[in-house]
């Protein structure tokens, strides 16, 4: 399965974010997922080193036209696609995979969990199965249910995982169509 990961460019190797999204990524190969990433930095970098390490496909998606000021892709990458929008960036990263996972993060990695927290929401009307998403944090947990309140839509279409772990057994249980 394809997964799309989502989180924080500015993590700093130091935190301990980024040895979740290391230990993610890892899990995530070992699993027999390709790993899809936006390909910078931070989040987007720990989770494809822990993927590329345990010899998993790695595919970043950038937007070298958006982000001019940026280092470049990271050098965990096995792929790179580069989208001349940021809009098409998200939906490339979304399109490309099977089921999404957020990791902390700001205003861009919102908008990839709210990208494809619509995209399982309207799957319902077109009689498609749901992409999973699936969200890492308190912060999501609680942003996602005063979100699902406030605008009338299924907050239990995200589904929230502890750690990489817990994430790894939702996309087993979803695989075997538990």
């Amino acid at each position: 399965m394809n997964v799309a990961v989502f989180g924080s460019s500015t993590v700093d190797a130091s935190e301990p974010d980024f040895r979740v999204g290391v230990e993610l990524g890892r899990l995530l190969a070992k699993d027999g997922h390709a790993v899809f990433t936006g390909g910078y930095g931070g989040l987007m970098e720990a989770v494809s080193m822990g993927a590329r390490d345990a010899g998993g496909r790695v595919v970043g998606v950038v937007s070298s036209a958006v982000f001019p000021g940026r280092s470049g892709p990271n050098p965990y990458l096995t792929e790179v696609v580069d989208c001349p929008t940021l809009s098409g960036r998200i939906h490339a990263l979304i399109d490309a995979t099977e089921a999404a996972i957020a990791l902390p993060g700001s205003i861009g990695t919102l908008t990839e969990l709210m990208v494809a927290w619509n995209d399982a929401f309207v799957a319902r009307f077109s009689g498609v199965g749901a992409r999973p998403v699936i969200a890492l944090g308190d912060g999501w947990r609680r942003l996602v249910a005063e979100l699902g309140r406030t605008v009338a839509t299924d907050a239990g279409l995200v589904t929230f995982a502890d750690d990489p772990r817990a994430a790894i057994e939702i996309l087993r249980t979803l695989r075997r169509g538990e």
